[in-house]
């Protein structure tokens, strides 16, 4: 076998042994020991879409959950920046309670949409190429992270936009925002990017996805844990053998 796809096959097994159980498991090299000769391209690619799609069905179950994006302060939504001086001027003026309604219900509205970057995830993942495959094993740690952004932050915007409006329009959001962005104008502190409340949710909402798949994918490289999938077995005795 070349020397490039030995490296393919280890990096995959890097990646492509982690599941989302946390729980390493060694099958006995008895019971699936193989050699490298039995190992193919298909068997690489095979593997890293298994990975892949338990992977972003992991990150969605966790930001999809209650509090998955309030109560984790790596992905949690604030006000804009451009914002954040007017909220300090409205907690001055007694209004704080009112700002930290703004930020549940933003995080809120972005648990609400993530349901719907599944189908779209899983799809990416489906219509992957060898030699996308190939770029991901053997690129950097976030090469995973950066194919789901490349090949779905702009579909994946449009299925969260509607949802992010629908959610705030629920709780009378857009006012509250517009609120703030009033007094905020005034001063000079609102950035144009920023004036709309639903593109902004979307916009971090996305953001928050990126940021827990490259978490995701950086452990998966680091420390690979087992599956019960015979495949990546297969390749995991392989190469230790």
């Amino acid at each position: 076998m070349r020397p490039i796809i030995l490296r393919l096959f280890r990096t995959y097994v890097i990646f492509a042994t982690c599941v989302a159980t946390g729980i390493l498991v060694t099958p006995p090299k008895a019971a699936f020991a193989v050699g490298l000769d039995s190992l193919t391209n298909r068997d690489a690619v095979a593997g890293l879409k298994e990975a892949l799609t338990r992977g972003s069905q992991a990150a969605i179950r966790q930001l999809g959950a209650e509090n998955g994006f309030f109560g984790n302060d790596k992905v949690k939504i604030p006000l804009p920046e451009s914002l954040q001086k007017a909220e300090a001027m409205m907690r001055r003026f007694g209004m704080g309670n009112q700002a930290d309604d703004l930020v549940l219900r933003m995080n809120r509205a972005a648990e609400a949409a993530m349901p719907e970057a599944q189908a779209m995830l899983v799809n990416a993942v489906k219509q992957m190429s060898v030699q996308d495959a190939k770029g991901i094993l053997t690129g950097g740690d976030d090469a995973a992270t950066q194919y789901f952004r490349r090949t779905t932050s702009e579909p994946l915007g449009q299925k969260f936009l509607p949802i992010v409006k629908k959610a705030t329009a629920k709780v009378k959001l857009a006012e509250r925002y517009n609120a703030f962005a009033e007094t905020g104008s005034r001063f000079g502190l609102v950035k144009q990017e920023d004036a709309n409340l639903e593109n902004y949710i979307t916009r971090k909402a996305l953001d928050g996805l990126y940021v827990v798949i490259a978490e995701e994918e950086k452990k998966i490289r680091a420390d690979p844990v087992g599956s019960a999938s015979d495949i990546i077995k297969k390749v995991f005795v392989a190469l230790g053998r």
